[in-house]
């Protein structure tokens, strides 16, 4: 009996210490070789989806983000701002990068 406990103590021990390792790269970075800047400086608009809730979204010329707008409780935001399938806000001005957008 000491023994199945023992045995479930260093299961429990070493699976809460897996949690402090970092899993994949940082996503709070713009990963792209041209123009890597934080993405907290990528100016955002909202994208209206075809249910007419928001979503954040941005686009730096090479690469696009998109995020679905949640309110504190965590369900989704349907302001109505523009029509479905329609984008608004001026989420193309963060793009700094040579490469233009052709859309």
């Amino acid at each position: 009996m000491k023994l199945a406990k023992l045995a479930l103590v260093l299961a429990a021990a070493s699976s809460l210490a897996a949690c402090d390792m970092p899993i994949g790269e940082d996503k709070s970075q713009d990963v792209n070789l041209i123009d890597r800047n934080d993405l907290s400086q990528i100016r955002w608009g909202v994208w209206v989806d075809p249910d007419g809730c928001d979503n954040w979204i941005a686009d730096d010329g090479v690469e696009g983000y998109l995020a679905r707008r949640l309110d504190k409780y965590g369900k989704p935001v349907c302001s109505g701002i523009a029509p479905p399938t329609v984008a608004t806000g001026d989420f193309k001005q963060g793009a700094t990068s040579v490469i233009g957008d052709p859309l």
